[in-house]
């Protein structure tokens, strides 16, 4: 695995930057299309923000200033780009973003690349109950297995802030599961 620091630096480079950018592709695609699927629910909206990610990333490695990671930064941009993915959907739709969620939802029951069970579409209906901020908090934590550190670094919340929003996002979860 190539060293952050050096990656870094090819990327910020004319003469390294594609083979370079392919090695960050290679690298952090399936972490990011999974952290981006969990927002958007549709794997045909998935690939559509991951690649607005990448060309993003593209565009703007230059400006990585090395504050965070680069994993961090990444996530950021994909966090951002599927959000901005929502609202421009809500609003070319007329629909409410968590209308948006919502058919997302009930789009999944359809998709073929959704081989969740019962229990998975009942705990992505709970997760679509929650506050933006909790969904994201939720998704990272639990899917992706992220520490508080690193999902502080992403969001740019407090860890503590971050383990509040946790609790609250999976006691909620708990309560709708049970009571459907």
């Amino acid at each position: 695995m190539i060293e952050e620091k050096l990656l870094i630096t090819q990327l910020q480079t004319l003469k390294g930057k594609d083979a370079a950018f392919r090695a960050l592709i290679a690298l952090y695609k399936e972490r990011l299309y999974w952290h981006i699927r969990n927002i958007v629910k549709s794997h045909e909206d998935t690939d559509d923000v991951l690649q607005n990610t990448f060309i993003k990333v593209y565009q703007n490695i230059k400006k990585f200033k090395g504050d965070s990671k680069l994993y961090s930064w990444l996530y950021r941009i994909a966090t951002n780009e599927a959000i901005t993915h929502i609202n421009t959907k809500a609003k070319r739709l007329q629909i409410t973003n968590q209308e948006v969620k919502d058919l997302a939802i009930k789009n999944l029951e359809a998709d073929v690349y959704f081989e969740g069970k019962d229990i998975q579409l009942k705990l992505q209906k709970a997760i679509a109950t929650l506050p933006e901020k909790q969904q994201l908090v939720f998704n990272m934590k639990y899917f992706q297995n992220l520490k508080y550190r690193e999902i502080s670094e992403i969001i740019k919340t407090s860890e503590g802030s971050l383990k509040a929003s946790y609790h609250i996002a999976v006691k909620k979860i708990e309560t709708y599961l049970k009571a459907n």
